[in-house]
């Protein structure tokens, strides 16, 4: 089926569209440092339809221009209600920089996949510029790089702690998290006529008050005072602090109300909404997108995060892995908010009438491919429930992890008429799979899912993220035990070759995070080796804003024991933790050969590199992989 399609079935970009529309006036102008991509997957484009749909004229101005004469910021002028700004579907410091803090040569979110179309801290550069310019239209902030940091945090990049993003933004107010909900909720009231400054006590959003003003009255909150921003910045101790109690209320069904002075000001966030229903997420997909990107991009080149998507169907949003290091339980929630089956197979009916489709769909999944549909058994006990992760450091009892309705999915997509294959491109949780506490039924659809997983939905690689071998760094890191991993990988040869299949697991593995010592990469390096695995998807732990890992990054305390904590910080400490990864290229080899005989770590040497470790007998302290698993204790650094 061939797509035909007007300039009028995207929302405008410039002002001879807004007037194509028929529109003389804007209610609402979105910036975003993304191009504009009709998708589901994109922020701009779903807020932009929801308010659209909601009767209002919207237009989005992508990766505007900072460093002229700020035409496209004056372009559209003013809107009736007002701007929003998000920095797009990452925060641009993790777009612009590695996590050894270079400058990345592209930008997956820009035509061509080319940088320096959006400026460092765009949600801060695009909203100073608008309130110079429009000082009486109220900027309202929302997407990932402003979500996260609505509290004070650490900043990777500047190597300090910054205050809330409203702080240093002058933006008038911030909905975080999966913001359709919030938002409507707000426009409704602004359409009533309720001023901005009055919508104080608007669930999932955060606004600045004098910090001597009473708290706005909702009898229903509980409210938590912070420490202060000016008091972490004093001690580290009183930020691990305040990180406890906002990841515990990230995590809770009902939150409570968190406020933080800062300066002359306190910045208060209103509890996030109960997760979404399946009407009110269906709501958000089902909206008429045209999942291209703008016509305006027309020979401008490919736009990498695009391609990666276009084919591929989101069945579920939130994810209760809690991975210390992950952001998701902090933006999407930890409770699943799953899609109905007609909505996703709807979904795949258009990608399969699409002009240049060929009939596979790259991915159905979500943040963890397997957790649709998934959520406590009695929810009465979830409501109560605080703990970040629903599976680590066990299954919780409380979850039913049927996979039955997400194998369901996949074979009713499976027969749509034009689709060949469909692949499973996010994250499997292995853990769940291999949950020895489940329920007798719940084992037998685990033993389903897992056969039509690698079965039918493999391209001949399956990715999945062990993350690392060692016991102490997997407690920290909130993942299940290596040995886990180990059984899944039996598990899937077994099935592999009962099916004639010859297909790969791809594990991922991170270095330098919390914890982690240049010991426990070259015991990872064995380790891997010893499962005849050679690295490909590794990454340096990078800090990022609101995850446990950073805030141990930053202080070297557990926030939640307030011990301390080895971190890697310096790029030697870090390097030499990363060159473990690839201990099998020859341009690595004679530098690790010298380190491992002058630390005495011969029985790791003898795995990687065993003929040059014949004739030796000495041991190591720690004498092999077993003693590590023995205590928790850190072991001396060498």
């Amino acid at each position: 089926m061939q797509n035909t399609h007007n300039i009028t079935d995207w929302l405008p970009t410039t002002a001879k569209e807004v007037k194509a529309h028929g529109w003389d006036k804007l209610d609402v102008i979105l910036f975003s440092g993304d191009a504009y991509i009709d998708h589901p997957s994109f922020g701009s484009a779903v807020i932009g339809r929801v308010l659209t749909n909601m009767g209002l004229r919207v237009a989005i101005v992508p990766q505007p221009n900072w460093q002229d004469d700020l035409r496209d910021f004056k372009k559209l002028g003013p809107p009736r209600l007002f701007f929003g700004v998000t920095a797009g579907n990452m925060d641009s410091m993790v777009n612009h920089y590695t996590a050894g803090k270079r400058l990345r040569s592209n930008d997956a979110y820009t035509p061509g996949g080319k940088s320096g179309f959006r400026p460092d801290y765009a949600t801060v550069v695009y909203t100073d510029i608008l309130k110079t310019l429009f000082p009486d239209i109220p900027v309202i902030l929302g997407g990932i790089e402003a979500s996260l940091r609505r509290f004070t945090h650490f900043d990777y990049w500047k190597n300090e702690l910054k205050p809330n993003i409203l702080s240093w933004s002058r933006a008038d107010l911030l909905v975080y998290g999966m913001a359709e909900k919030p938002l409507r909720d707000l426009v409704t009231l602004l359409q009533k006529g309720v001023p901005p400054e009055s919508l104080n006590t608007l669930p999932q959003t955060a606004i600045l008050q004098d910090k001597d003003a009473p708290l706005p009255k909702n009898k229903k909150w509980e409210d938590i005072e912070l420490f202060s921003h000016e008091e972490c910045l004093a001690d580290k101790t009183n930020f691990a602090r305040n990180f406890k109690h906002i990841e515990e209320e990230s995590n809770r069904m009902y939150p409570a109300r968190l406020h933080q002075v800062c300066g002359d000001k306190r910045i208060i966030v209103n509890p996030a909404l109960p997760p979404l229903k399946e009407n009110e997420i269906d709501y958000a997909f089902d909206l008429p997108y045209t999942r291209l990107p703008h016509p305006r991009y027309h020979n401008k080149g490919a736009i990498p995060a695009y391609d990666m998507i276009k084919h591929s169907v989101n069945l579920h949003r939130g994810c209760f892995g809690g991975c210390s290091f992950c952001t998701i339980s902090a933006h999407q929630g930890k409770f699943i908010s799953s899609r109905s089956e007609k909505s996703i197979l709807k979904e795949v009916k258009q990608i399969a009438n699409v002009e240049d489709f060929k009939g596979n769909i790259s991915d159905l999944g979500g943040p963890s491919a397997n957790m649709y549909k998934m959520q406590g058994k009695v929810l009465s006990i979830c409501e109560k429930c605080k703990r970040p992760s629903c599976i680590f450091p066990a299954v919780c009892k409380n979850l039913n992890t049927s996979h039955r309705p997400l194998t369901e999915i996949y074979k009713k997509a499976d027969k749509i008429p034009g689709i060949k294959r469909t692949y499973i491109g996010s994250g499997v949780r292995y853990d769940m799979l291999l949950n020895q506490d489940a329920t007798e039924q719940e084992k037998k659809t685990h033993e389903e899912y897992l056969k039509e997983l690698l079965t039918k939905h493999v391209s001949g690689r399956l990715k999945v993220a062990p993350e690392h071998p060692s016991h102490k760094v997997l407690n920290t890191m909130r993942k299940p035990s290596f040995s886990l991993f180990k059984k899944f990988t039996q598990q899937f040869q077994k099935i592999n070759k009962e099916a004639s299949l010859n297909q790969q697991i791809i594990p991922y593995f991170i270095s330098s995070h919390p914890v982690c010592e240049e010991r426990d990469m070259a015991l990872l390096a064995a380790e891997t080796k010893s499962l005849n695995f050679n690295l490909e998807q590794v990454q340096d732990f990078t800090p990022t804003p609101m995850t446990l890992a950073t805030v141990m990054y930053y202080t070297g305390l557990d926030p939640y024991t307030l011990k301390k904590v080895y971190v890697a910080r310096n790029k030697e400490e870090k390097q030499n933790q990363r060159q473990f990864f690839f201990w099998y290229k020859p341009e690595m080899r004679q530098q690790l050969e010298s380190k491992m005989k002058r630390l005495g770590w011969f029985d790791v040497l003898k795995i990687l590199f065993p003929e040059k470790a014949s004739g030796n007998s000495q041991k190591t302290k720690d004498d092999g992989f077993k003693s590590r698993e023995r205590s928790g204790k850190r072991k001396k650094r060498h």
